[in-house]
């Protein structure tokens, strides 16, 4: 799948804490249904046969709706999957290796908080950054919330389109306004909501509101 920033739009990062009633697949497939533009399968305490298996369903599901799947991680088993590519954090195999493994055509995201992970990352293949908490989050235990003028700084200093990504509601994205971003990613904001393709109709709405004003208020 060849990347354009517009897949980046509303970016889906699962978590089967809010599994129950409908299982992750069903869910996903929901929020796709909502206007999700790309899905994250981030499992961090499942086995890989169990991994890759559900790795294998979701991208089915995602090519249905035309969305891209990226692996949180695992780059091992985004390429048993086949998946369209992978989300990398600082601690993680780096974007170079991760390049060499997967190949050219593969799209490669990597969480950098600092100018200079950045700019790496951007130096490494990198096709996206993921920066954030853009807010307290309870989704991971070591968050901390970065500064505004440093997000932006980072979206002007890459070439590389950037996601935002941390404690990302409904009620406080409008506080995002004017920051030069591609994108919005989010986790309990989707996947907790009751009515998960309803909730994105909206966010889908305030995102493409949000980037298509981007620059604003600069």
């Amino acid at each position: 799948m060849n990347f354009i920033p517009e897949m980046l739009r509303l970016y889906a990062v699962t978590d089967r804490t809010w599994t129950g009633k409908q299982t992750l697949a069903e869910q996903v497939e929901e929020a796709l249904k909502g206007g999700v533009t790309c899905v994250q399968l981030r499992e961090k305490h499942l086995a890989e046969k169990e991994f890759l298996q559900e790795a294998i369903i979701l991208k089915e599901i995602c090519h249905w709706y035309h969305a891209p799947l990226f692996i949180n991680d695992n780059v091992s088993v985004a390429l048993k999957a086949d998946a369209d590519g992978v989300h990398l954090g600082q601690k993680d195999m780096s974007a170079a290796e991760a390049r060499k493994i997967l190949g050219k055509n593969k799209i490669i995201g990597v969480t950098a908080k600092t100018i200079e992970q950045a700019m790496q990352a951007q130096e490494q293949g990198a096709n996206y950054l993921g920066t954030g908490a853009m807010f307290p989050t309870s989704t991971k235990t070591d968050t901390v919330v970065i500064d505004r003028t440093l997000f932006r700084k980072i979206c002007l200093t890459v070439n590389i389109p950037v996601v935002a990504i941390g404690g990302i509601t409904e009620e406080n994205l409008p506080e995002l306004s004017g920051l030069p971003m591609e994108g919005i990613a989010l986790v309990s904001a989707i996947f907790s909501a009751e009515r998960i393709e309803e909730t994105c109709r909206r966010l889908k709405n305030l995102s493409e509101n949000l980037i298509s004003g981007k620059g604003a208020n600069a």
